[in-house]
């Protein structure tokens, strides 16, 4: 009789994890109708999300080898900058007008010195 509680408390955990877990999805994910682009450098990864050619929502910028650094991003006269983190979402959410193309950037500086900048370039 001591197993059917245990194997519904642990039926309502898994439940409730799965439940957290598609939640932090729908917040951290880009809109439907926004698309996705991102390549990769020799030391960091560059990704955006964005709407049209002109509309950049975010920009995340991820080093490569898991160790932190000051990121940076920057598209027009957006500047954003993250010190000691090997990770970071810049949440930029504006209208830059660009012709032909629009370069949407990230960087990582170590020890003071840049160490890379990598670009994105949506169509």
């Amino acid at each position: 009789m001591t197993e059917a509680p245990r194997t519904r408390g642990r039926i309502a955990r898994g439940t409730a994890a799965l439940t957290a877990a598609c939640g932090l999805l729908l917040v951290t994910a880009a809109p439907a109708s926004a698309e996705v682009k991102s390549t990769c450098g020799t030391y960091i990864c560059v990704a955006t999300a964005y709407q049209g050619r002109d509309y950049v929502q975010d920009i995340t910028v991820t080093t490569r080898d898991g160790l932190p650094g000051t990121l940076r991003a920057f598209v027009g006269d957006y500047r954003g900058s993250k010190a000691n983190v090997s990770r970071w979402r810049f949440v930029v959410n504006r209208e830059i007008r660009a012709y032909p193309r629009l370069a949407v950037c990230g960087g990582l500086d170590r020890g003071g010195r840049v160490i890379e900048n990598h670009c994105v370039m949506i169509p």
